[in-house]
């Protein structure tokens, strides 16, 4: 199960497209093609959120875009608030994996409408190696 690149930009693909989560979840398997074994930019984006809750994405990989492992590639920072997180991802060090997924936690606390909302997405682009 995949799905095909998605272009965000000249530069970035979709990892995970525009998304409006109020609960936990996960995105669909993102085949990396020639992104496999390369340095990489992971962006990730909030576009909407409302206050008093926090969102917690994480990025997965797998070999087959069916069995995910239990270990986690990746951690954004948990986010607050509205705005562009970027980091970069070394899959040199996994050229194993031919697909990544994004996942989110949600939390929500306080007064108001009682569920989480965000509304997010996450890029990827390849980044040229830095030094020799």
């Amino acid at each position: 199960m995949s799905t095909s690149p998605t272009t965000a930009t000249r530069t970035s693909l979709l990892l995970l497209p525009d998304t409006v989560a109020e609960t936990n979840g996960s995105g669909p398997a993102f085949e990396l093609g020639p992104l496999a074994g390369k340095l990489v930019m992971l962006v990730l984006r909030i576009a909407d959120i409302i206050e008093q809750e926090a969102l917690h994405v994480s990025i997965w990989g797998s070999k087959d875009g069916t069995n995910w492992g239990d270990k986690v590639l990746f951690w954004f920072p948990e986010k607050f608030y509205c705005g562009v997180t970027p980091a970069a991802l070394d899959l040199r060090q996994v050229a194993e994996i031919k697909f990544l997924q994004a996942r989110w936690e949600v939390n929500r606390w306080g007064r108001g409408y009682p569920m989480p909302y965000f509304k997010f997405r996450v890029e990827i682009q390849e980044l040229a190696p830095s030094g020799p």
